[in-house]
């Protein structure tokens, strides 16, 4: 990818979120410098913040308790991932951590071993009857865990969705991590950029069939994709490994014997594109079948420089996670209410400038930032993951 078309992914993205907030300065040049540890069984309280354990949920002792914490700036809360053990939602909480320690609160993460939306739903009960200050979640299914969602919120808990959102009414705020426009424009020009000439056929390989975010991001590059730009681009459907290495890895396998004259595989989740890098290198496949979409560094760096995957995109995932706290412990403290139109600021975060509430009470970390062999060196270790 040449630097211009790098600068008109940032830029198109950074134009579409600014109708929704105020952008983020969150690129990989502000990236974290240190790397991403295996998840320990402590709180943050008792263990340095750039460490990201995997807890139980802490004991909150009451429903009063978050709200003298709130007073301090920090709050009790509880993160709730797709799945644990997952390098992109390990880097995610470092984030939370690292929030929590600067304004004086806990953070602990619990949930399934797998995405799977019936086994968050447990783990939501639990973190209610706890009466922790704020539930912080990554939907795996928007309306399945809905209710308990609104349970909690109904018990006085405070509900931010980050990453994959919740129903609209389950939650405060959603901390979305780019726009989703923006996103979905961002994917159709990678694989414009990478089809010959702009023309060929392309398939996707998401995650799970009912992740919100997926779905949004899939809808939204469709839409790109009516402009006459992209008239030589063939869709030939959409495919769901779950964000499982051994699923995805099926499924691209698939793709590939379905479709002998493939371009493009996007995919716009971080297990499926290493999966299906993986799958063309296997298949000597490399240079005729290209790999795009949504990605870390250091679990893409290999096959930017094999040349299976010659550019994808990310975000800086720790601000993701910083900011979701944040936006927790200003709920807490009364701060805000999660309306459309309210303004707030994070100090470490947007440099300074203040973020803005938008529609179905939706915030924006900011645009991604896309990796290629020119740039992708200098990012592994900031990013660590």
């Amino acid at each position: 990818m040449t630097g211009t078309s790098v600068r008109r992914f940032v830029v198109g993205l950074a134009t579409t979120a600014i109708v929704l907030s105020a952008c983020s300065s969150s690129t990989p040049s502000s990236a974290p410098a240190s790397q991403a540890a295996p998840a320990s069984q402590a709180p943050v309280a008792s263990v340095p913040a750039s460490v990201p354990p995997s807890a139980p949920a802490s004991q909150a002792a009451s429903a009063s308790a978050p709200a003298s914490q709130a007073a301090s700036g920090g709050v009790t809360a509880v993160v709730i991932p797709k799945q644990i053990n997952n390098p992109y939602f390990d880097v995610a909480f470092k984030g939370a951590q690292k929030a929590a320690a600067d304004l004086g609160g806990t953070v602990t993460q619990v949930g399934p071993s797998a995405a799977d939306a019936t086994q968050q739903v447990p783990f939501i009960q639990t973190a209610t009857t706890q009466g922790v200050g704020a539930i912080i979640i990554s939907a795996d299914d928007a309306t399945a865990v809905a209710p308990a969602l609104k349970a909690a919120m109904q018990a006085g808990i405070k509900v931010v969705g980050y990453d994959s959102s919740p129903a609209v009414g389950a939650y405060n705020v959603f901390v979305n991590q780019a726009d989703t426009a923006g996103i979905g424009k961002g994917l159709a020009d990678m694989a414009c950029d990478l089809a010959p000439s702009c023309t060929g056929e392309i398939a996707v390989l998401s995650a799970a069939q009912s992740a919100t975010n997926q779905n949004a991001w899939i809808a939204a590059m469709q839409t790109t994709m009516k402009d006459a730009k992209y008239s030589k681009l063939v869709w030939d459907g959409v495919v769901y490994g779950n964000d499982d290495p051994q699923v995805s890895t099926q499924q691209a396998q698939a793709l590939l014997q379905a479709h002998p004259n493939l371009k493009v595989i996007v995919a716009p989740t971080t297990v499926g594109i290493v999966a299906a890098a993986q799958v063309v290198r296997a298949a000597k496949k490399t240079g005729s079948v290209f790999v795009t979409g949504l990605g870390t560094p250091k679990g893409m760096v290999d096959y930017v420089k094999g040349g299976e995957s010659p550019e994808f995109a990310l975000w800086n995932v720790t601000d993701l996670g910083y900011l979701a706290y944040a936006v927790a412990a200003q709920l807490a403290a009364g701060t805000i209410k999660g309306t459309e139109g309210e303004t707030f600021t994070v100090p470490s975060l947007n440099n300074g400038q203040p973020y803005t509430i938008g529609k179905d009470s939706v915030v924006v970390l900011g645009p991604p930032f896309v990796f290629n062999k020119d740039n992708i060196d200098q990012y592994v270790a900031s990013f660590g993951f």
